[in-house]
This record gives structure tokens, C-alpha cells and sequence, in this order.
């Protein structure tokens, strides 16, 4: 498949808005500056897109949400805030194709009737804010941003916000609190920030690649992307790759692309000659697969049916030398020390999860422990502000789930025999 999110992102000067324009770049813009708001529209809607941050959700019913709200102004947030374990799809676009971003953006805000835009940025990539930063000056001072865009009277006006490190605001609402100088934590839904979002007003929150894909859309027309990928989950897809494998990387694929293929063809296959033995499909915070579950379609519609979720499309390979008890305690170590503590099931849900694990993992163990586990996921799951309690529950589901006899041989033999 010929890239798009990623192309040209070898040059060493790829995100320099003279290589950009010559590349192609704005006259995606340009075209949807001749076209209404509504006929933008129309094609995100032909074209299928959803929202590339995990969730899925239709990004044409999520636009409409907001754009038949009265009230003005109108926000768009870009969620840059790549806080996953094992995600770091964005990073090559806002590292080397930040004015792909940038152009997408402006369509979206176009779109929206949005006139202020900013990008949440994690705090950990600070190489990132710099980019971006040149990259929006560079954007103001060729007019594809400002208050007469490209001659049109069309004003959108783009900043970066970065955060503190906090893995809590890659979600919504807690992205918005933080965005108004509060405490990054989630809010009650609803209302929903569609409608009541940043300083009270319709808001748009889209992720990195979501955005990123508009211009594509305006390039070939909703139809033809729609025809990329999937039927249920059209277009491309970037995808993380890390652990046991020869090729680590980011890669493009049409959505619906199966995971073994992307193990095995894409990035070159186990290191070393070594057996896989699980993967974590869309980040850390969805539930693991063993080597027998991997021929399925890396979708939002085909993921749910294998058992495990896309997410973030962030694949994490392990192969037989791993201990799943520990791999478990690892995760339970991250989402104990990034909940917000907002609510009572994430914030002592977790903390007897990590305990329960650390004792487990050294051999402490005891008869119960694994109904205890399950207990106490179980209570977790559905019950919590945001989605993070529900991911390190489904953690924990998911190891006892396929993984179920290391943790019995960690209780019974009191060691880990991967050690």
C-alpha cells in the first residue's frame, strides 16, 4: 500500500512546509476551502472514518454533534497526548509531517465552523513541541492559518498546549480540565464535550491520526476511502510494533490488516528464532491474545469478536521467555501510578491489583489469589469515570484468561520458573 500519514517522512527535511507544498501539500486544503462546510462533511461521512484515538466512534456523527449546536465559539482539540505503553504512532507525524496535522486541522475546523484550534501534547515529547511550533509559524506566515486563510475569509487560528506527563488527560474530558489550567481529571458525561466541552462551549476532541487523514479524504473523495481497508472500518491505519520482533517500527496499513500479517510479514517475524507466545494488540490497556489468536483483523468491529480490543493500533509481540505474571505486574504497576484517584473503584481497584500481583510475582502467593483478582476486576469494570480503570482490569481478565496456569504455578511452586 503507497503511504499517505507517512509519506515522505525519510527526508530530513520533511517537515519544512516548502517541502510539504511541493509534495502536494495544502492544495487539499484549498480544495475544501471551495466546497461548504456541509459538502466536507458529506465526504467524512461517504468516507467512514472513525476515530483513530481507540474508541472508533464515527467521525462524521461526532462532527454533526457539534456543528448543529448554536452556541460559538467552537473548539478543536487535537489529542497528541501519546501516554500508551507501547503507542508512538503519532510521533512520526508530528515529528516529521506536522503540516499534514496542521492542513487536516484547518479542514476540520473549516468543517466544524471552529475558528480556534490547539494541539495537546504530551509532555514527554518536547523535541515535538519545537517542531510544531515552527511548523504553525511557518502555517501563519504562508496564510494557511490566521484570519483570512489562503484569501477565502476563513479564520482558524492553531496553538500547542503540552502537558505535564499525566497518562489520565489522553482522555477527553480530563484533556479539556487540564487544557483550562485544572486538574487533569475526567468529568461526568453527560453533558458531553460536543456540546459542553472547553470553557463550556461545543467541542471537538480528535486524535493525531484522525485528523491527519483528512486531507486524504479530500484528495480521493470519501468513496474511494471508503474502499481502503475493512468495509465496517475503512482507510489507513498506522500501527506500533514493538517487543520480540526483528523490525520494530511504525507501519501503514489498510485497517482490517491481520495481526499475524503484521507479526510475520511487515515486521519481519520473531527475534532470534524464538516461538511467539502473546500479544497485546492496541496498547497495554487491551487484553492480551495468545500465539493462537492472532489470525484476526486488526479492526474496531473484528477486535471485540477475537477478544481483545484495536485501540491504539499499538502491537506489543512477546515470545516464549516472558512471564505473563510479571508482565501483569508491570501494567498494574502503571495504572495504579497514573490514575487520578477520582474515583473510588480505579483508585483502590488498582492498588489491590498491583499488591495482589507484586505478591504473586515474588512468590508470596496464596490459595484465593486468583478469585481475588477476579473479584476485583470484575467490580472495577464499568464502574469508573474513564476508561483507564476498565483497561487494568481487562488486563488482569485477560492474562487469567489465557495465562491462567502461570499464575497458579506462582502460587503453588512459589517462584517463576521464567526467571
Amino acid at each position: 500500500m503507497e503511504t499517505f500519514l507517512l509519506k515522505n517522512i525519510d527526508s530530513p527535511t520533511s517537515a519544512e512546509i516548502d517541502e510539504y507544498v511541493r509534495a502536494g501539500g495544502y492544495r487539499n486544503l484549498a480544495k475544501a476551502l471551495g466546497m461548504t462546510p456541509k459538502e466536507v462533511l458529506e465526504e467524512v461521512k461517504k468516507s467512514g472514518l472513525r476515530g483513530r484515538g481507540g474508541a472508533g466512534f464515527p467521525t462524521s456523527m461526532k462532527w454533526s454533534f457539534a456543528i448543529a449546536d448554536p452556541k460559538f465559539p467552537k473548539y478543536l482539540l487535537c489529542n497528541a497526548d501519546e501516554g500508551e505503553p507501547g503507542t508512538f504512532k503519532d510521533r512520526p507525524i508530528l515529528e516529521k509531517n506536522p503540516h499534514l496535522l496542521i492542513e487536516g486541522m484547518v479542514i476540520s475546523g473549516y468543517t466544524l465552523g471552529a475558528e480556534y484550534g490547539y494541539i495537546y501534547l504530551r509532555g514527554e515529547y518536547p523535541g515535538a513541541r519545537d517542531i510544531l511550533d515552527r511548523a504553525i509559524a511557518q502555517a501563519y506566515e504562508k496564510d494557511w492559518l490566521g484570519d483570512n486563510i489562503a484569501g477565502k475569509g476563513v479564520t482558524f487560528h492553531l496553538a500547542v498546549h503540552q502537558g505535564a506527563g499525566a497518562y489520565i488527560c489522553g482522555e477527553e474530558t480530563a484533556l479539556i480540565e487540564s487544557i483550562e489550567g485544572k486538574k487533569g481529571q475526567p468529568r461526568n458525561k453527560p453533558p458531553f464535550p460536543v456540546n459542553v466541552g472547553a470553557w463550556g462551549m461545543p467541542t471537538i476532541v480528535n486524535n493525531v491520526e484522525t485528523l491527519s487523514n483528512m486531507p486524504l479524504i479530500m484528495e480521493i473523495g470519501g468513496e474511494a476511502y471508503a474502499r481502503i481497508g475493512s468495509a465496517d472500518c475503512p482507510g489507513p491505519k498506522l500501527f506500533s510494533v514493538s517487543g520480540h520482533v526483528t523490525r520494530p517500527g511504525v507501519y501503514e496499513l489498510p485497517m482490517g490488516t491481520s495481526l499475524r500479517d503484521i507479526i510475520y510479514t511487515h515486521a519481519g517475524g520473531m527475534k532470534n528464532g524464538k516461538k511467539l507466545k502473546a500479544v497485546i494488540p492496541g496498547g497495554i490497556s487491551t487484553p492480551v491474545l495468545p500465539e493462537s489468536g492472532i489470525d484476526c483483523a486488526m479492526d474496531f468491529v473484528a477486535m471485540p469478536k477475537a477478544g481483545s480490543m484495536l485501540g491504539s493500533g499499538a502491537v506489543i509481540v512477546m515470545d516464549e521467555s516472558v512471564c505473563m505474571v510479571r508482565v501483569a505486574h508491570r501494567a498494574l504497576k502503571f495504572f495504579e501510578h497514573e490514575s487520578c484517584g477520582k474515583c473510588v473503584p480505579c483508585r483502590e481497584g488498582t492498588d489491590w491489583l498491583r499488591k495482589s500481583l507484586e505478591r504473586i510475582e515474588k512468590g508470596e502467593g496464596k490459595e484465593g489469589d486468583i478469585e481475588l483478582l477476579t473479584d476485583v476486576s470484575g467490580i472495577m469494570s464499568g464502574r469508573t469515570f474513564c476508561p483507564l480503570g476498565d483497561g487494568a482490569a481487562g488486563v488482569v481478565l485477560g492474562m487469567l484468561k489465557h495465562f491462567r496456569h502461570e499464575f497458579q504455578e506462582h502460587i503453588k511452586e512459589r517462584k517463576c520458573t521464567y526467571s
